[in-house]
């Protein structure tokens, strides 16, 4: 009883096989026997002449159901293991295009709270043509009408055939025209303060994103339009697809709000100070960490230079640092001629105020017009000196974090750095994210600090962006990561 392939809609194959059995559902509340267009349905699944066996329509509108039932799981899945949401959005593009037979789409999402982000993504559309639909009247698109909080039917909107329309919006039609589609249909993309996923009869409870997210629109290149089961499907896969969107929707805000309060806790800018160069990169994980530096002026000409790490990340994190590293720039402006006086100050009030929490960190105080560097550690790793003529790890005494001791308590050291020498700082994480054991990664950062361009090596802020990309290839400097990056690239002239 399977029913012969499918015709191609708008001159298009969908890629999800529709089901061998394809007869329209039930309506609520009628038997299978008397549900529309059942009589039909038996007719074409059956041979020419054939008397219809009892209990086969009823086979094969299970079957349908459960071939539909199929395709919405596999679909669903793949959207489940998107955890961003440029990629979320992507996949609702691709799903739905495939369930209605279209070869190109867009996905407006703008949240009815106003919170955004606001953004336009397409499928099988460039940049240019998004922003050439943009420029059609908004009152004059279907995804418009919906985000204008229009009334909308249940199968969302479909014009069927553009061209056709007297009252087509001539902007509308020239874009049309120009990118060559003829036919569109689209739909709301609205979550719901619960929803029951599956079939266990489970309930989840969605975030704080409720009510309309967006609107998903699919062109087709010719006039069509999708049939009542293709409608029926991209419903109800829009509905699970909007409650996964919205708890993806508070996930990137979580990561934008966090970004930025870690951005806001460091420097705004690095000081101008006579002598010296100064660049700074800062990549902090999805949900904030407590990698920090600083650069501050300090009396008879000096500058103070840290860097450090607090453990654990997210909102607690963040906070730490920006209360270390404030509480550090009060040390240094009164002992930054002593960095060891100012770790310990430091470990003290970290024991005292947050004793199940430690950090390390790393301080030095720079005199810019000697060259000269007086530097104490906590159990940081040592900065890197980048030269024409070497390129060496800066020996520093072993030392324990801060707040691990009753008491912490280190020697400091003295370098001199000559003219045109750079003086890199930087946090753990940039070891950590290589996913090397240790001894590894320090050798791929000293070979990626002797590879510095003899061009570049004037600039930190080049030599910065050098090693951080080297060190770090194939995107792992901007990757989504728990772990925290910060470099800090001093300069001597």
């Amino acid at each position: 009883m399977n029913a012969p392939h499918p015709a191609k809609v708008a001159g298009i194959d969908s890629t999800v096989p529709s089901p061998a059995h394809t007869v329209a559902p039930a309506t609520p509340g009628a038997s299978p026997a008397t549900a529309p267009n059942a009589t039909d349905a038996a007719e074409a699944t059956a041979a020419p002449g054939a008397p219809c066996a009892p209990g086969a329509l009823l086979q094969d509108r299970l079957a349908g159901w459960v071939s539909d039932l199929t395709t919405l799981h596999e679909l669903t899945e793949r959207l489940a293991r998107r955890d961003s949401l440029s990629e979320g959005l992507q996949e609702v593009l691709r799903a739905g295009a495939a369930l209605v037979g279209a070869r190109r789409g867009l996905v407006v999402l703008e949240p009815a709270d106003g919170l955004g982000p606001d953004t336009t993504v397409g499928l099988g559309l460039a940049r240019a043509d998004l922003g050439h639909i943009e420029t059609v009247p908004r009152s004059a698109l279907s995804y418009g009408r919906i985000l204008d909080g229009l009334p909308v039917g249940a199968d969302g909107i479909t014009e069927p055939d553009l061209f056709a329309g007297k009252n087509l919006d001539p902007r509308h039609r020239e874009i049309a025209a120009r990118l060559g589609y003829a036919a569109s249909y689209a739909l709301p993309l609205s979550a719901e303060d619960t929803g029951t996923i599956g079939t266990t009869g489970a309930t989840e409870t969605t975030t704080g994103t409720t009510g309309r997210l967006g609107a998903a629109v699919w062109l087709y290149d010719e006039p069509a339009e999708p049939g009542e089961r293709q409608r029926h499907l991209a419903g109800l896969y829009a509905r699970y697809a909007a409650q996964h969107l919205a708890r993806l929707l508070e996930v990137e805000r979580t990561r934008a709000c966090m970004a930025t309060m870690a951005e806001e806790l460091l420097p705004s800018r690095l000081p101008r100070v006579p002598g010296v160069q100064l660049a700074a990169r800062h990549r902090t994980g999805p949900r904030g960490g407590g990698d920090w530096y600083d650069a501050l002026p300090l009396p008879d000409a000096a500058l103070g230079l840290a860097v450090g790490s607090v453990t654990g990340s997210g909102p607690s994190a963040v906070a730490a640092m920006g209360r270390l590293r404030a509480s550090l720039r009060a040390y240094a402006v009164m002992e930054g001629e002593d960095p060891v006086a100012v770790l310990s100050d430091l470990e003290l009030l970290l024991r005292l105020t947050e004793p199940a929490r430690s950090a390390t960190a790393l301080f030095g105080y720079c005199e810019p017009a000697l060259r000269r560097i007086t530097l104490a550690g906590a159990g940081h790793s040592p900065p890197l000196l980048i030269g024409e003529r070497r390129t060496e790890f800066v020996e520093t005494s072993v030392s324990a974090p801060l707040g691990m001791l009753a008491c912490w308590e280190a020697p400091s050291v003295e370098f001199q750095a000559e003219p045109g020498e750079t003086v890199l700082l930087y946090t753990d994480g940039l070891l950590h994210r290589t996913g090397d054991p240790a001894d590894r990664a320090f050798a791929r950062l000293h070979a990626a600090a002797a590879a510095v361009p003899r061009a570049e090596r004037h600039d930190p802020d080049a030599v910065a962006e050098h090693v951080l990309r080297t060190v770090l290839p194939d995107g792992k400097a901007d990757a989504d990561s728990e772990e925290d990056v910060v470099l800090l690239a001093v300069r001597f002239e």
